[in-house]
Parts: C-alpha cells; sequence; structure tokens
C-alpha cells in the first residue's frame, strides 16, 4: 500500500464518484453516504503520509515513477515534499466538511453533485503530487471540468457568465504555461520536474518562461490585475464549490509557483521580484478598499481572499530579495514559512467564511448585508463561529490568521521598512471590512421580519462549523507541528533561489 499511497490518495476519491454515480437520482441518501464514505477514506489515507513522511530530511519522497507515453518521454512520476503533505492535508479534511455541508442543501441531481466533488478532490490532490510537468497540467486543467459543473449547475442566476468567465481566464493562462512547457521538453527532452530545474538558460529565455508560468499561475491565485474571475465566481457558486475554490484550488497557483518559477527561472525570478512584489502589495491594499464597499457578502469575502493570497505571493518572493540581494537565508525562509502557513490557514478560514455565508443564504435566499441585522438575538451559536472567524480573518492572535501573516511581515521588514508597512496596513483595512461587515449582520436590532423568524444551527451545521474553529484556534495557538512538517521543504525552496544558471 505503502508503495503506491499518493495513486491510492488520487485515485480512490475518483473511483469513488463511479458507484456515486451510479446511486442516482432516485436513491439521493445512497449518494450522500458513499460520497462521506470516500471522502473519509481518501483522509484515513492521507493520514499515513505523516508517519510515512520523513519531515526532518524533506525534499520529495513517497515517490512513483512509471513511464506513461513512451514515445515522449513522458512518466506517470508522483512525490511529496512537507508543503505538498500540507495541502493534501488540507484538500481531504475540506472535502469531508465539504459534503456534511451540502448534505440538506442539495437536493437537485444530488448524486451528481457530490460526484464531481469527488473527482475535483482526486485531481487536486493529483496536482500536489505530480512530478512530471506534463502530468502536473494534466491535473491542473482537468480541475477545471469539476468546478465549471459545479458552478455551471448548482450555482446562482448568474452562473453561465461566471462559468465562462473562470473557464475562460483560467484556460487562457494555461495556453501560456504549455507554451513554455513544450520549449522547455524541446531543451530537455524530458518533462521531468527534477530535470527541468537543472537544465542551463539564459536570461532571455527565463524571462520569457517566467512570465508564461507567472500568467498561468497568478490568474490561478488570482494575483491583480488578472482576478475579476474570483469575485463572480463565488458569488454564483454554491457553498460547497466556494469552499472549495477558496480553500484548496486558489493554492494551486502559488504551488505552481513553487515547482516551476523558484527551481526552473530562479534568475527571472530574482530579477523580476519587484513586479510581483507591487502586485501582491496593490492586492493587499486597494483591494481591501474594495472589499469596503462591497455589498454582497460572498464578494465581500472573494476580494478578502485576494488580499490575503496578496500575502502569500509576498512571502515567496521577498525570499527572492532576501537570499539574492542581502544574503539572509534565514530571513528568507521565515518568509518562505509564512506564506506556507498563510497558504493553510486562508483555506481554513476562507472556508469557514464561506459555510457560514451559506448558513445564512440557506435560511434567508440572499447575500446581501442590508437584508440583515440583529441577527446574534436569534442564532447566537452561529454569531459565536461567525465572529471567531471574523476575528480570524482581520489576523487576530491566537487564531491562525495571524501567524503567517506575522512572519510574511517580520521577513518584509529586513527587505524594506516600506513593504513592510504596505503589508501591515492590510491589518487595518481588514479589521475595517471584516468587522464592518460583523456590525451589520449581527448586531443592532432586527429590522427584517424573516431574521426574526430564521432558526440557529442544527447540529450538522455546528459539526462543520465547530470543526473549522478546532482548526483555526489549533493552528493559531500551536503552529509549531505544521512549521515542522514544511521546514525542511522550505529551507531546500530558499537554497534554490540561491542557484544562477547564467
Amino acid at each position: 500500500m505503502f508503495n503506491h499511497l499518493l495513486s491510492l490518495l488520487i485515485w480512490l476519491p475518483i473511483v469513488g464518484a463511479v458507484p456515486v454515480l451510479l446511486a442516482g437520482a432516485a436513491r439521493p441518501n445512497v449518494a450522500r453516504w458513499l460520497a462521506l464514505l470516500f471522502m473519509v477514506l481518501t483522509f484515513v489515507v492521507s493520514l499515513f503520509l505523516l508517519p510515512q513522511y520523513d519531515a526532518a530530511q524533506g525534499g520529495m519522497q513517497l515517490g512513483e515513477s512509471h513511464l506513461w507515453i513512451a514515445s515522449l518521454n513522458v512518466h506517470y512520476g508522483l512525490a511529496v515534499d512537507g508543503i505538498s503533505v500540507a495541502l493534501i492535508l488540507l484538500t481531504t479534511i475540506v472535502g469531508i466538511l465539504v459534503v456534511i455541508g451540502a448534505w440538506e442543501v442539495i437536493q437537485n441531481k444530488t448524486h451528481q453533485y457530490m460526484a464531481a466533488m469527488l473527482v475535483l478532490e482526486g485531481l487536486m490532490i493529483g496536482v500536489f503530487c505530480a512530478t512530471d510537468a506534463l502530468l502536473f497540467y494534466v491535473f491542473f486543467e482537468a480541475m477545471l471540468i469539476p468546478m465549471f459543473i459545479l458552478i455551471g449547475i448548482w450555482g446562482g442566476p448568474r452562473r453561465v457568465y461566471a462559468t465562462l468567465k473562470f473557464f475562460i481566464y483560467t484556460f487562457l493562462g494555461s495556453i501560456f504555461m504549455l507554451i513554455a512547457l513544450l520549449y522547455l521538453y524541446h531543451k530537455a527532452g524530458t518533462f521531468d520536474l527534477r530535470t527541468l530545474a537543472a537544465l542551463p538558460l539564459t536570461f532571455t529565455e527565463q524571462a520569457w518562461i517566467f512570465f508564461a508560468f507567472l500568467l498561468a499561475f497568478a490568474i490561478k491565485v488570482p494575483m491583480v490585475p488578472v482576478h475579476t474571475w474570483l469575485p463572480d465566481a463565488h458569488v454564483e457558486a454554491p457553498t460547497g464549490g466556494s469552499v472549495v475554490l477558496a480553500a484548496v484550488m486558489l493554492k494551486v497557483g502559488t504551488y505552481g509557483m513553487l515547482r516551476f518559477i523558484l527551481p526552473i527561472v530562479p534568475d527571472a525570478g530574482a530579477h523580476f521580484t519587484w513586479v510581483v512584489v507591487v502586485l501582491s502589495l496593490i492586492a493587499i491594499v486597494y483591494i481591501g478598499y474594495v472589499a469596503l464597499v462591497q455589498e454582497d457578502m460572498k464578494k465581500l469575502v472573494a476580494y478578502s481572499s485576494v488580499a490575503h493570497m496578496g500575502f502569500v505571493t509576498l512571502g515567496i518572493f521577498i525570499a527572492f530579495m532576501l537570499a539574492r540581494e542581502l544574503g539572509d537565508v534565514d530571513t528568507a525562509r521565515l518568509g518562505m514559512q509564512g506564506a506556507m502557513v498563510q497558504m493553510i490557514s486562508h483555506g481554513f478560514v476562507s472556508g469557514a467564511m464561506f459555510t457560514c455565508i451559506g448558513v445564512m443564504y440557506d435560511r434567508l435566499h440572499t447575500r446581501l448585508i442590508k437584508d440583515y441585522g440583529g441577527l446574534i438575538n436569534v442564532m447566537p451559536w452561529f454569531g459565536f463561529f461567525y465572529v471567531l472567524f471574523a476575528m480570524a480573518n482581520c489576523g487576530l492572535p491566537g487564531t491562525s490568521g495571524f501567524v503567517g501573516e506575522f512572519m510574511v511581515i517580520l521577513a518584509s521588514f529586513k527587505a524594506s521598512p516600506w513593504i513592510a508597512l504596505f503589508a501591515a496596513f492590510t491589518l487595518i483595512i481588514g479589521a475595517g471590512y471584516t468587522l464592518w461587515l460583523v456590525k451589520r449582520v449581527l448586531w443592532g436590532e432586527i429590522h427584517n421580519p424573516h431574521v426574526a423568524e430564521m432558526k440557529d444551527i442544527s447540529g450538522r451545521e455546528t459539526l462543520v462549523l465547530g470543526a473549522f474553529a478546532a482548526l483555526v484556534l489549533a493552528l493559531g495557538i500551536w503552529p509549531e507541528p505544521l512549521i515542522h512538517l514544511m521546514d525542511s521543504s522550505v529551507t531546500q525552496l530558499v537554497q534554490q533561489l540561491a542557484i544562477h544558471k547564467i
């Protein structure tokens, strides 16, 4: 089993989608229980990664390699490092919570919804395991299909517009990535990522490849100015789709930067670091102001995600400045660690925020902030969880939202106090739009008679929100296990930044 652990993780949920589909529309409960069973089994299998992966050694482990397309020298190559393990665990945990969260909400074509979620989970795990660039690209593109279906069938009134915009944006970026991969294959004769990392490239070659990769992954993150597809996708997506999109799919973009930009084009990455740093700071500051004026709760949290993911890209590329220009490897490692912790934290916090919005929407069928007010009077337990997640979204110490952002700000200060100032400014803006949202939704008197009739969260909803709360608090109070899991892998990534190919 352990020799094929990664393959099992990828294909267990994908194969599990078949009996879920066969359950059919006539047996929705069977489809629900089967989907939950396969999600739980995948999570249990993912737990075996922890004892099998040697965090102290780091590097890519648990490898599998089988010849896939002999004529092109393409391999079915899989392996994981500490960062991959953390993201896989995030994916399998969120998968369970999404299925439970949709238990009573999805009544139309339940079997197809659950099957799409299972396929999506398997494909996302595949992205985090692939060590062959073409295999990575296949998983990277295939993820679009189940998400396209989830938004297109179970989405809101403008779901067709949102799905087409989502697909066109992400597919366009992927075309540039494919062109870069074909050029690298022409030079190396293989798609193996380790071989591509060792391939000598001129600065001109690196520059073109850098921007091809950056466009593909920036759209996925998403970074300013290619972020406009995200709010529309979130608003129209069903709650489960929004949770998976924010918690896991956005991380594929930053993960791709780690696997492709850092090792393959380090000189271009170092030279154009300022581009990514500036775009990240714009996302952190400007998008925060955009969130302030939103009237739709989902749009507000979607823009919040863009701002928080700006910390991840800032932490990754600030490491270039620290390692290359200042020779400060230790602080570069701190910035990179902060970015990785922020990736995991944002997965839990944003997933929880979208789940809370889904709980309210299921009762009142509106996401407009003005339709609420005084909700704490009729839903006190829900209010408790909502305030907790809002505090985490603000970066309150003791929650997961604080740890990664604080580490990135510390590293940024060593690179430039001005960068740190702009990055830290988001804590003020984030508190502004998040607390204002909480004030208008939870506090005050009830003005809408329909709000007065709303029931507090059920046992199923308490289970989902309680799990998110436990994860947010655990990571905020004791982040050491996560940092230790990724530390050796982060150290090796930072060491790659110092490599010159020219």
